[in-house]
């Protein structure tokens, strides 16, 4: 039986606002899934030095990508955050990055010229061939790369600083649309997907309803916190009433994030290798793993 070594205080600090994660859910859901994921990496691990042993090459270090997928609110980074504490522990793959595909996003400059700024967040709003280069380079075992810096709180990416990423053993890269196999522009599909340099995929999926009501409580939970800030982006929110808020985050929610759910993320979902289904507390109720 594998040990747990998270603590109710890692818990605390992994856990997003507004989520709750029990020690007891690790346990019977995030502990033997990071078994599993170490059982995949070793196995991909041991190929790939047949295949180089095959070849007449010298064993080339290449990171295992592990792609984390699902709505806004639905407690993807919490999720990735937890599977990547407890995947470090394993001793054969101690250093795991974590990767979100906000760094890809085009600026808000960018996003405000092509009339596009209400739909950050949809396929269109990310720069693809930014974000696959990276992954090319990530895969091909370049020793050090750089990701663009997104701020939640100026809600843009920061000029001029960047996340290094060198030569990890596992990477885990989150976000909305990465299991996407369009760019959100009309006419020929893309003819390389940002899936195609994944090794695994899990989907985090919940009733429309609660995440919406998860959305909504995040945003008043923001609404007294970050948003009070001056340099906050959504600063303009902070003096709203409780009703108020709650009616400008179902807006924000069914005009722009119900609709990049139901028309882009949602039908991505069977794409992933694994499925981790919660209900309105936010637990894991079922986990679906699709057959090799």
């Amino acid at each position: 039986m594998t040990p747990l070594t998270l603590t109710e205080k890692d818990l605390t600090e992994l856990q997003g606002i507004n989520e709750r994660i029990s020690l007891e859910e690790v346990t019977l859901v995030y502990l033997p899934l990071s078994r599993l994921l170490n059982l995949y990496v070793a196995a991909t691990q041991r190929l790939r030095e047949t295949t180089d042993t095959f070849l007449g090459k010298l064993p080339a270090p290449v990171s295992y990508v592990i792609a984390i997928a699902g709505s806004v609110a639905v407690g993807k980074s919490t999720a990735a955050r937890v599977i990547q504490a407890l995947l470090s522990r394993w001793p054969n793959h101690p250093k795991v990055d974590l990767v979100t595909t906000d760094g890809f996003l085009y600026s808000n400059s960018v996003l405000e010229s092509r009339g596009i700024m209400n739909r950050k967040g949809f396929p269109e709003s990310y720069d693809l061939r930014a974000l696959l280069q990276f992954l090319r380079d990530l895969k091909s075992g370049q020793p050090v790369l750089e990701v663009p810096y997104y701020s939640h709180e100026a809600y843009d990416i920061v000029p001029d600083r960047k996340t290094v990423i060198r030569q990890p053993d596992i990477v885990i890269v989150e976000g909305l649309n990465v299991l996407q196999t369009t760019d959100g522009r009309p006419g020929l599909a893309p003819r390389t997907f940002v899936s195609d340099f994944f090794d695994f995929s899990i989907f985090i999926d919940a009733q429309e309803e609660h995440i919406r009501q998860w959305y909504v409580d995040r945003f008043l939970t923001f609404q007294k916190t970050v948003f009070q800030s001056p340099s906050s982006y959504f600063h303009r929110y902070a003096n709203l009433t409780v009703s108020e808020a709650k009616q400008t985050a179902s807006q924000i929610w069914e005009s722009i994030n119900a609709v990049n759910l139901r028309q882009n993320i949602l039908p991505t979902r069977e794409r992933a290798h694994l499925i981790l289904e919660k209900v309105e507390d936010h637990s894991v109720s079922s986990v679906q793993l699709r057959k090799l």
